[in-house]
């Protein structure tokens, strides 16, 4: 039983997974955004893969803690989902994931180059790992 993390951008969509236990996650791939049609297909091949039992989206929350514009986007991917997987899916409150993304690469001096490549699953993973600890 595995559960995915989602981190939705403007131009990418980070995807982490637990373990099998889902005690740990890490961070899988990017998405390149394209069509909505594309994006599923491939979320769809990795919930096959690894046996996705359930997804959480994070869910961009303003640092007042109001629904904005991505909010709203975020809450019409996450309908979608529900309807083409037929998985439960969950919004998690995502503010600063990225930033903490940023920090943990900074710290392990990753390159302004390959830390554009990763930001995006490794806040996926954050997102992920936060759901994971709120459950265990």
């Amino acid at each position: 039983m595995r559960i995915m993390g989602l981190d939705l951008g403007e131009k990418t969509i980070g995807v982490a997974l637990s373990d099998p236990l889902s005690l740990t996650a890490q961070g899988l791939k990017v998405i390149k955004r394209s069509t909505n049609d594309y994006e599923m297909k491939e979320i769809a091949e990795i919930v096959k893969e690894y046996e996705v039992t359930e997804i959480v989206v994070g869910y961009p929350k303003n640092m007042n803690g109001t629904i904005g514009p991505r909010a709203k986007k975020t809450e019409e991917f996450a309908d979608n989902l529900r309807k083409e997987l037929s998985l439960p899916v969950k919004l998690w409150d995502e503010r600063l994931s990225t930033v903490g993304a940023e920090r943990v690469l900074l710290e392990a001096d990753i390159s302004r180059a390959k830390r554009k490549k990763i930001i995006d699953k490794m806040a996926a993973a954050i997102i992920l790992q936060g759901y994971l600890d709120s459950k265990n």
